[in-house]
Protein backbone atom coordinates (compact mmCIF):
# COMPACT_ATOMS: atom_id res chain seq x y z
CA UNK A 1 0.00 0.00 0.00
CA UNK A 2 1.42 3.37 -1.00
CA UNK A 3 0.86 6.10 1.55
CA UNK A 4 2.58 9.07 0.04
CA UNK A 5 0.80 12.39 0.09
CA UNK A 6 0.83 16.08 0.90
CA UNK A 7 2.81 17.59 3.69
CA UNK A 8 6.34 17.21 2.36
CA UNK A 9 6.37 20.46 0.42
CA UNK A 10 6.91 24.04 1.62
CA UNK A 11 3.64 24.03 3.58
CA UNK A 12 4.59 20.96 5.61
CA UNK A 13 7.39 20.61 8.15
CA UNK A 14 8.23 17.02 9.09
CA UNK A 15 8.35 16.43 12.80
CA UNK A 16 11.29 14.50 14.28
CA UNK A 17 8.76 12.37 16.18
CA UNK A 18 7.68 9.19 14.43
CA UNK A 19 4.37 7.45 14.92
CA UNK A 20 5.11 3.73 14.98
CA UNK A 21 1.51 2.61 14.61
CA UNK A 22 -1.17 1.11 16.77
CA UNK A 23 0.28 -2.37 16.95
CA UNK A 24 3.90 -1.36 17.40
CA UNK A 25 4.41 -0.59 21.06
CA UNK A 26 1.78 0.94 23.32
CA UNK A 27 -1.22 2.91 22.22
CA UNK A 28 -0.69 5.14 25.20
CA UNK A 29 2.84 5.94 24.04
CA UNK A 30 1.47 7.05 20.68
CA UNK A 31 -1.08 9.24 22.43
CA UNK A 32 1.66 10.86 24.45
CA UNK A 33 3.67 11.37 21.26
CA UNK A 34 0.75 13.21 19.69
CA UNK A 35 0.42 15.27 22.84
CA UNK A 36 4.12 16.04 22.87
CA UNK A 37 3.98 17.48 19.36
CA UNK A 38 0.84 19.47 20.10
CA UNK A 39 2.26 20.86 23.32
CA UNK A 40 5.89 21.21 22.24
CA UNK A 41 7.37 23.94 24.41
CA UNK A 42 4.68 23.70 27.09
CA UNK A 43 5.66 20.41 28.70
CA UNK A 44 3.54 21.03 31.75
CA UNK A 45 0.42 21.45 29.62
CA UNK A 46 -1.02 24.09 31.91
CA UNK A 47 -2.45 26.32 29.17
CA UNK A 48 -4.55 23.56 27.72
CA UNK A 49 -5.57 21.79 30.88
CA UNK A 50 -6.73 24.97 32.54
CA UNK A 51 -9.20 25.57 29.70
CA UNK A 52 -10.89 22.19 30.01
CA UNK A 53 -14.15 22.16 31.92
CA UNK A 54 -15.49 19.37 34.07
CA UNK A 55 -19.01 19.13 32.61
CA UNK A 56 -22.16 18.82 34.67
CA UNK A 57 -22.83 15.28 33.53
CA UNK A 58 -19.38 13.73 33.75
CA UNK A 59 -20.15 11.69 36.86
CA UNK A 60 -23.26 10.02 35.50
CA UNK A 61 -21.48 9.29 32.22
CA UNK A 62 -19.36 6.78 34.09
CA UNK A 63 -22.34 4.48 34.51
CA UNK A 64 -22.26 1.59 32.06
CA UNK A 65 -25.01 1.37 29.46
CA UNK A 66 -27.74 3.95 29.08
CA UNK A 67 -28.76 6.09 26.15
CA UNK A 68 -28.82 9.80 25.48
CA UNK A 69 -26.62 12.43 27.01
CA UNK A 70 -26.01 13.62 30.54
CA UNK A 71 -24.50 16.99 29.70
CA UNK A 72 -22.08 18.88 27.51
CA UNK A 73 -18.72 20.57 27.87
CA UNK A 74 -15.96 22.20 25.83
CA UNK A 75 -12.50 20.88 25.18
CA UNK A 76 -9.18 22.66 25.54
CA UNK A 77 -9.81 24.83 22.49
CA UNK A 78 -13.47 25.56 23.20
CA UNK A 79 -14.88 22.89 20.90
CA UNK A 80 -18.27 21.77 22.26
CA UNK A 81 -18.92 18.09 22.88
CA UNK A 82 -21.63 16.01 24.53
CA UNK A 83 -21.24 13.49 27.32
CA UNK A 84 -23.04 10.22 26.56
CA UNK A 85 -24.65 8.20 29.32
CA UNK A 86 -22.96 5.18 27.80
CA UNK A 87 -19.19 5.78 28.16
CA UNK A 88 -18.66 4.05 24.80
CA UNK A 89 -20.80 6.65 23.02
CA UNK A 90 -24.31 7.28 21.70
CA UNK A 91 -24.86 6.54 17.98
CA UNK A 92 -26.91 9.09 16.06
CA UNK A 93 -29.92 8.22 13.94
CA UNK A 94 -28.86 7.29 10.42
CA UNK A 95 -31.14 9.89 8.85
CA UNK A 96 -29.30 11.00 5.71
CA UNK A 97 -28.10 8.97 2.72
CA UNK A 98 -24.30 8.77 2.49
CA UNK A 99 -22.42 9.94 -0.60
CA UNK A 100 -22.13 7.79 -3.69
CA UNK A 101 -18.98 7.18 -5.82
CA UNK A 102 -20.35 9.37 -8.62
CA UNK A 103 -20.74 12.42 -6.38
CA UNK A 104 -18.36 15.29 -7.05
CA UNK A 105 -17.33 15.47 -3.39
CA UNK A 106 -17.02 11.71 -2.94
CA UNK A 107 -13.49 12.06 -1.53
CA UNK A 108 -13.69 15.55 -0.09
CA UNK A 109 -17.15 15.79 1.46
CA UNK A 110 -17.72 15.82 5.21
CA UNK A 111 -19.92 13.33 7.05
CA UNK A 112 -23.27 14.77 8.09
CA UNK A 113 -24.50 15.52 11.57
CA UNK A 114 -21.26 16.44 13.33
CA UNK A 115 -22.63 19.91 14.05
CA UNK A 116 -25.69 18.69 15.91
CA UNK A 117 -26.09 17.28 19.42
CA UNK A 118 -23.97 14.19 19.75
CA UNK A 119 -21.89 15.04 16.69
CA UNK A 120 -18.89 15.19 19.03
CA UNK A 121 -18.75 13.04 22.14
CA UNK A 122 -16.26 12.32 24.90
CA UNK A 123 -15.89 8.56 25.24
CA UNK A 124 -14.40 6.75 28.23
CA UNK A 125 -14.01 10.14 29.95
CA UNK A 126 -11.12 10.87 27.60
CA UNK A 127 -10.98 11.33 23.80
CA UNK A 128 -13.42 13.65 22.01
CA UNK A 129 -14.46 11.95 18.76
CA UNK A 130 -16.98 12.60 15.92
CA UNK A 131 -20.26 10.76 15.26
CA UNK A 132 -22.35 11.04 12.10
CA UNK A 133 -25.94 10.83 10.84
CA UNK A 134 -24.73 9.71 7.41
CA UNK A 135 -21.72 7.45 7.85
CA UNK A 136 -21.92 5.88 11.28
CA UNK A 137 -21.51 4.32 13.58
CA UNK A 138 -25.09 3.10 13.58
CA UNK A 139 -24.75 1.30 16.90
CA UNK A 140 -22.32 0.46 19.68
CA UNK A 141 -22.44 -3.17 20.80
CA UNK A 142 -20.45 -4.09 23.91
CA UNK A 143 -18.23 -1.03 23.37
CA UNK A 144 -17.64 -1.91 19.69
CA UNK A 145 -18.77 0.79 17.18
CA UNK A 146 -20.54 -0.83 14.24
CA UNK A 147 -22.01 0.43 10.99
CA UNK A 148 -19.47 2.81 9.49
CA UNK A 149 -20.27 3.19 5.81
CA UNK A 150 -18.04 1.89 3.05
CA UNK A 151 -17.28 5.42 1.94
CA UNK A 152 -14.34 7.82 2.38
CA UNK A 153 -16.33 9.57 5.11
CA UNK A 154 -17.04 6.28 6.89
CA UNK A 155 -13.36 5.38 6.66
CA UNK A 156 -12.33 8.72 8.19
CA UNK A 157 -14.81 8.35 11.04
CA UNK A 158 -13.74 4.77 11.69
CA UNK A 159 -10.05 5.67 11.67
CA UNK A 160 -10.55 8.49 14.15
CA UNK A 161 -12.89 6.53 16.40
CA UNK A 162 -10.94 3.28 16.46
CA UNK A 163 -7.61 4.95 17.05
CA UNK A 164 -8.74 6.92 20.08
CA UNK A 165 -10.96 4.18 21.49
CA UNK A 166 -8.02 1.80 21.57
CA UNK A 167 -5.75 4.51 22.94
CA UNK A 168 -8.23 5.05 25.78
CA UNK A 169 -8.60 1.30 26.44
CA UNK A 170 -5.10 -0.07 25.84
CA UNK A 171 -5.64 -3.39 27.66
CA UNK A 172 -9.13 -4.16 26.35
CA UNK A 173 -8.37 -7.34 24.40
CA UNK A 174 -11.85 -7.66 22.87
CA UNK A 175 -11.83 -4.05 21.66
CA UNK A 176 -8.43 -4.49 20.05
CA UNK A 177 -9.29 -7.85 18.48
CA UNK A 178 -12.49 -6.50 16.97
CA UNK A 179 -11.17 -3.16 15.72
CA UNK A 180 -7.45 -3.53 14.98
CA UNK A 181 -5.71 -5.86 12.53
CA UNK A 182 -2.85 -7.38 14.52
CA UNK A 183 -0.51 -10.17 13.53
CA UNK A 184 -0.17 -13.13 15.87
CA UNK A 185 3.24 -11.83 16.91
CA UNK A 186 1.88 -8.35 17.61
CA UNK A 187 -0.93 -9.79 19.71
CA UNK A 188 1.56 -11.95 21.61
CA UNK A 189 3.77 -8.91 22.22
CA UNK A 190 0.81 -6.97 23.54
CA UNK A 191 -0.27 -9.82 25.79
CA UNK A 192 3.26 -10.08 27.17
CA UNK A 193 3.46 -6.34 27.87
CA UNK A 194 0.07 -6.39 29.57
CA UNK A 195 1.11 -9.37 31.72
CA UNK A 196 4.32 -7.54 32.67
CA UNK A 197 2.34 -4.46 33.69
CA UNK A 198 3.90 -2.32 30.96
CA UNK A 199 0.56 -1.23 29.54
CA UNK A 200 -1.80 0.68 31.87
CA UNK A 201 -5.50 -0.16 32.00
CA UNK A 202 -6.38 3.41 31.04
CA UNK A 203 -4.77 6.73 30.25
CA UNK A 204 -3.48 8.87 33.13
CA UNK A 205 -5.94 11.59 34.16
CA UNK A 206 -3.49 14.37 33.26
CA UNK A 207 -3.39 13.14 29.65
CA UNK A 208 -7.16 12.98 29.12
CA UNK A 209 -7.76 16.76 28.79
CA UNK A 210 -5.25 16.82 25.94
CA UNK A 211 -7.33 14.46 23.79
CA UNK A 212 -9.32 17.30 22.23
CA UNK A 213 -11.36 17.25 19.04
CA UNK A 214 -9.59 17.17 15.69
CA UNK A 215 -10.23 19.90 13.12
CA UNK A 216 -10.11 18.19 9.74
CA UNK A 217 -9.27 15.10 7.75
CA UNK A 218 -7.91 14.37 4.31
CA UNK A 219 -8.33 11.21 2.26
CA UNK A 220 -4.86 10.50 0.98
CA UNK A 221 -5.71 7.24 -0.80
CA UNK A 222 -8.96 5.33 -1.17
CA UNK A 223 -9.95 2.01 -2.67
CA UNK A 224 -12.76 -0.47 -2.32
CA UNK A 225 -11.16 -2.16 0.67
CA UNK A 226 -8.66 0.37 2.07
CA UNK A 227 -8.24 4.01 2.95
CA UNK A 228 -5.33 6.17 4.04
CA UNK A 229 -6.59 9.04 6.17
CA UNK A 230 -4.75 12.01 7.61
CA UNK A 231 -6.19 13.74 10.67
CA UNK A 232 -5.26 17.29 11.74
CA UNK A 233 -5.37 18.70 15.28
CA UNK A 234 -4.52 22.15 16.55
CA UNK A 235 -1.30 22.81 18.41
CA UNK A 236 -1.01 25.15 21.37
CA UNK A 237 0.10 27.90 18.95
CA UNK A 238 -3.60 28.75 18.65
CA UNK A 239 -3.66 29.80 22.28
CA UNK A 240 -1.13 32.52 21.50
CA UNK A 241 -2.32 33.82 18.15
CA UNK A 242 -0.47 31.33 15.97
CA UNK A 243 -1.74 28.70 13.55
CA UNK A 244 -0.36 25.18 13.19
CA UNK A 245 -1.67 21.64 13.31
CA UNK A 246 -0.33 18.18 13.95
CA UNK A 247 -1.19 15.81 11.08
CA UNK A 248 -1.32 12.07 11.72
CA UNK A 249 -1.74 9.32 9.14
CA UNK A 250 -3.96 6.29 9.81
CA UNK A 251 -4.61 3.28 7.58
CA UNK A 252 -7.89 1.34 7.64
CA UNK A 253 -8.91 -1.82 5.79
CA UNK A 254 -12.41 -3.14 5.03
CA UNK A 255 -12.62 -6.56 6.68
CA UNK A 256 -15.59 -8.71 7.72
CA UNK A 257 -18.14 -6.05 6.82
CA UNK A 258 -16.48 -3.09 8.52
CA UNK A 259 -13.43 -0.84 8.72
CA UNK A 260 -10.53 -1.96 10.90
CA UNK A 261 -7.42 -0.03 11.81
CA UNK A 262 -4.28 -1.49 10.28
CA UNK A 263 -1.40 -2.12 12.61
CA UNK A 264 1.74 -0.65 11.10
CA UNK A 265 4.71 -2.00 12.98
CA UNK A 266 6.75 -2.10 9.79
CA UNK A 267 5.45 1.15 8.31
CA UNK A 268 6.81 4.25 10.01
CA UNK A 269 4.07 6.87 9.91
CA UNK A 270 5.40 10.39 10.52
CA UNK A 271 3.63 13.00 12.51
CA UNK A 272 3.92 16.31 10.74
CA UNK A 273 3.43 19.86 11.88
CA UNK A 274 1.63 21.79 9.13
CA UNK A 275 0.82 25.49 8.78
CA UNK A 276 -2.48 25.18 6.91
CA UNK A 277 -5.44 22.86 6.46
CA UNK A 278 -6.53 24.49 3.20
CA UNK A 279 -7.86 21.73 0.98
CA UNK A 280 -8.64 19.51 3.95
CA UNK A 281 -12.19 18.47 4.88
CA UNK A 282 -13.38 20.07 8.08
CA UNK A 283 -15.66 17.83 10.11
Amino acid sequence: MVTTGPGSGPAGKRSPLVLLGVGAVLAVVVAVAVTAVAMRDNAAGGDLVSKTGTGSGSASAAAAGGTGFSGSDVDSFGHRFDIPNNPAGQPLSDSVTPRQPGDGDWLSGAPGGTGQQGGWQRVYSGPVIPFSTTDGPTRVDNDIPIGFTRTPQGAALAAEQIYWRTVARPTDRVLWQELVILSDQEQADRDRKIADGKIPDELPDNIKPLLFASDAFRIESYGDDFAVVRIARKTRDFLHGGRSWVAMRLNVLWRDGGWKLKSSTSDAQPLETIDSIDGWTQW
